[in-house]
């Protein structure tokens, strides 16, 4: 079983990097696009280059299927990331995180458009907070929140469910999809990975834990720790997005990824100021996992290690993180 990351990118995915780190533009804000295969990436490249991003970070299969250096050429302000062999949308999404510079970046996949939002200046400028400050010092710049989630639509401009809302059913998590009303409203975690992060605030709760192998719950563990450590998951309606293809699917399967989630984020126990993962919770764990003694143990004691380590960082516990949706907040 591998260790739970302790800082963000501790175990980088060998990849290639093509292109050179060039901005065309300093809005503050970079584009990250996840390629599908079978989309024309030239148009994609050129939209954003209008939009006025500062750069491009193209995360690639491990073979694409066109000429990477023709493209670099013709796209200098596109670094394209060629991982060694196929890896999460989490890994994707961490490394390109560590490609930028830009204080935000716009994560979106390759059979996606920009329907509504503004240039990417414009973007930017929505998700920045001027803080007064005292003794007549200038105003100190701030980014909203950690994610900002776009309104998703069908190639037939349909809107979408893809607010995230969490439930407890029999001591169970589980997720419903709903269709975005309000500007603000709460997501657990965005959509397929879509939306734009704050860099500095996405490296500082870890990005995405690249242990867990299986998606949703790669997903779950991130929105749920963001929140759990006083961060915020939210919608624009000022940003629209479209999907050319077909919506992706969740798979909520309970299996190994599951166990490291339940012990990070809904086992620990918060009080006060911080979080602890008490012994008491081994037994039942041990029951549930289907794992060996020592199995199981080595499990308990890592995660046990990693709240431990963390613990000044939880702001709440797992059942008011599921009470902010349950009382409309």
């Amino acid at each position: 079983m591998n260790t739970i990351p302790t800082i963000f990118n501790e175990k980088i995915t060998p990849y290639t990097a093509v292109g050179v780190k060039e901005r065309i533009a300093s809005t503050g804000i970079a584009a990250v696009i996840l390629n599908k295969p079978g989309y024309p990436v030239r148009s994609f490249f050129q939209d954003l280059e209008k939009s006025g991003f500062d750069n491009v970070i193209s995360v690639e299969s491990p073979s694409p299927h066109y000429e990477i250096e023709e493209l670099s050429g013709r796209f200098p302000f596109v670094r394209f990331i060629l991982p060694e062999n196929e890896i999460t949308l989490g890994e994707q999404i961490n490394l390109a995180a560590q490609e930028i510079e830009s204080p935000l970046f716009f994560v979106m996949r390759s059979d996606m458009k920009i329907i509504a939002g503004g240039t990417a200046k414009r973007m930017a400028e929505r998700l920045i907070v001027n803080c007064e400050e005292k003794n007549d010092k200038p105003a100190s710049r701030t980014i909203k929140r950690l994610c900002t989630i776009p309104l998703i639509m069908n190639s037939n401009y349909e809107t979408l469910p893809t607010l995230i809302t969490p439930m407890t059913q029999r001591k169970k998590i589980r997720t419903i999809f709903t269709e975005p009303g309000n500007e603000g409203d709460l997501s657990l975690y965005p959509f397929d990975g879509i939306g734009i992060y704050d860099r500095q605030r996405f490296i500082n709760t870890g990005g995405f834990d690249t242990t867990l192998k299986h998606t949703h719950w790669q997903l779950m563990d991130f929105g749920f720790r963001s929140h759990l450590w006083g961060e915020e998951i939210a919608l624009s309606l000022h940003l629209k997005l479209s999907y050319d293809g077909e919506l992706p699917s969740e798979n909520n399967t309970v299996e190994d990824s599951y166990k490291r989630f339940y012990l990070k984020n809904l086992a620990p126990v918060f009080r006060n100021d911080y979080a602890h993962l008490p012994l008491y919770r081994f037994p039942g764990f041990l029951c549930k996992s289907g794992d060996d003694f020592f199995t199981a143990w080595y499990e308990f004691k890592e995660s046990r290690k990693w709240v431990k380590r963390n613990k000044y960082r939880w702001r709440c516990g797992a059942d008011a993180v599921t009470g902010r949706w349950a009382v409309g907040e």
